[in-house]
């Protein structure tokens, strides 16, 4: 798995804050790299291991695995945590509860849950990009009860019911 330090010659590093009018306060414990944007049309940031001695999964076995990074995110946004497409596609390696979400009142440190879908062993080591993080406007909703809902064409066909 390649390292949280290794930066490609795509590396995008912003000018300034205006280009990002989200400011997003961050606490690093992990001696890692803060996460990054690696291509100016990325939409995620990759997050990395912060454990003090290298992690096996197991075939079929998931793990809670640190960051080292705290955030405080503004009120009206939130963290997704997604899996990384080269790690699962090369090493069966995905996120359970996928997305993740880190609501905006939450201080505490930002833990990835890794399950290995491979029929291998794999080890995580500190420092190896385990996850992308996405952050994302969130809306918020009051309920209108009601009796009945207004129908549609669809109705309540779901799961499979507009073809395959």
């Amino acid at each position: 798995m390649p390292s949280c330090t290794f930066v490609s010659q795509y590396h995008f590093m912003p000018q300034s804050t205006a280009q990002f009018p989200v400011v997003v306060k961050i606490v690093n414990e992990s001696g890692n790299p803060l996460p990054a944007y690696a291509t100016e049309g990325s939409a995620g940031m990759d997050l990395c291991a912060h454990i003090h001695e290298s992690v096996v999964l197991e075939p079929l076995e998931r793990k809670l695995l640190p960051t080292g990074l705290f955030i405080e995110l503004p009120t009206g946004y939130e963290a997704q945590i997604r899996p990384r497409s080269g790690l699962a596609l090369k090493q069966g390696i995905t996120c359970l509860n996928s997305p993740g979400t880190i609501d905006a009142d939450y201080r505490g440190e930002l833990g990835v849950i890794l399950i290995n879908l491979s029929n291998e062993m794999q080890v995580i080591k500190t420092g190896d990009r385990i996850a992308q993080m996405v952050i994302a406007p969130v809306t918020q909703i009051s309920w209108e009860p009601a009796t009945a809902l207004t129908p549609t064409n669809r109705g309540a066909g779901g799961f499979g019911s507009t073809g395959k």
